[in-house]
């Protein structure tokens, strides 16, 4: 396979403005951007370079939980931390960084959709946070993590647990029964799709959750019902995945 093209110095000034961090070593970011379907050969992906950002990215959240809210307990901490590590937020942070622009993908990626395309966007952020952290250390790479995730720890959602779970065990110690999710409707092209899912608990008034894949839609509307019936507060909403 011919290698894909390198970035051009106004895309490479773009990213390295948007993040923070001039590369001393320009090929990594390029590799931090390159999906195995474009890679001219083995390792020359972001492939291990997502492996060792996942555990940057943890230790430098973990830490700034630690060192944030002092007198939550682990299980606390845990919630916080799986919610602010998990493929959806990655996938905000691209979006915020407007990453989708130059990730380096085969044709075949480039037609993948909703939640695939989520997880490329993760994994991309995850891979930019070892390449930074190779290229200038664990305090860059902290820096880069503490200025896109600092503001999400604090935000009104991130000590929630996953809704589906909180919801289930509601409605058990409530009605003794198990919320039921239907789709209701399915829209808009297949490159953007729009789920509409219904979640239903006997005696309860059903709730609607729309977003761009199923999974997403029904913690939507999980949430939604959770914060109308008073077990979660009204907050605002996580930004939606988007492309």
């Amino acid at each position: 396979m011919k290698a894909p093209k390198a970035l051009s110095p106004d895309d490479r000034q773009k990213i390295e403005t948007a993040i923070g961090h001039s590369f001393a070593v320009k090929e990594r970011l390029d590799r931090a951007l390159t999906h195995a379907s474009a890679r001219p050969s083995k390792g020359s992906d972001y492939e291990r370079l997502e492996f060792l950002g996942d555990r940057v990215l943890g230790l430098c959240v973990a830490e700034h939980l630690f060192g944030q809210f002092k007198t939550a307990s682990e299980g606390e901490l845990s919630v916080r931390l799986n919610q602010l590590v998990s493929a959806e937020t990655c996938a905000a942070v691209a979006d915020e960084l407007e990453l989708h622009r130059f990730i380096r993908t085969g044709a075949d990626v480039k037609k993948l959709t909703g939640k695939h395309m989520l997880n490329v966007r993760a994994d991309v952020v995850e891979s930019l946070i070892a390449a930074i952290y190779l290229d200038d250390g664990l305090e860059a790479a902290r820096r880069f993590v503490l200025r896109f995730w600092a503001e999400r720890a604090s935000g009104a959602n991130a000590g929630r647990r996953d809704a589906k779970t909180e919801l289930q065990e509601w409605a058990h110690a409530k009605f003794a029964t198990t919320p039921v999710y239907r789709i209701a409707e399915r829209s808009g092209p297949d490159h953007d799709p729009r789920f509409t899912v219904t979640v239903e608990i006997p005696g309860v008034e059903p709730e609607k959750g729309i977003d761009r894949s199923k999974r997403a839609a029904e913690q939507a509307a999980a949430t939604r019902l959770l914060e109308r019936e008073g077990v979660w507060e009204a907050a605002e909403q996580p930004p939606q995945s988007a492309r």
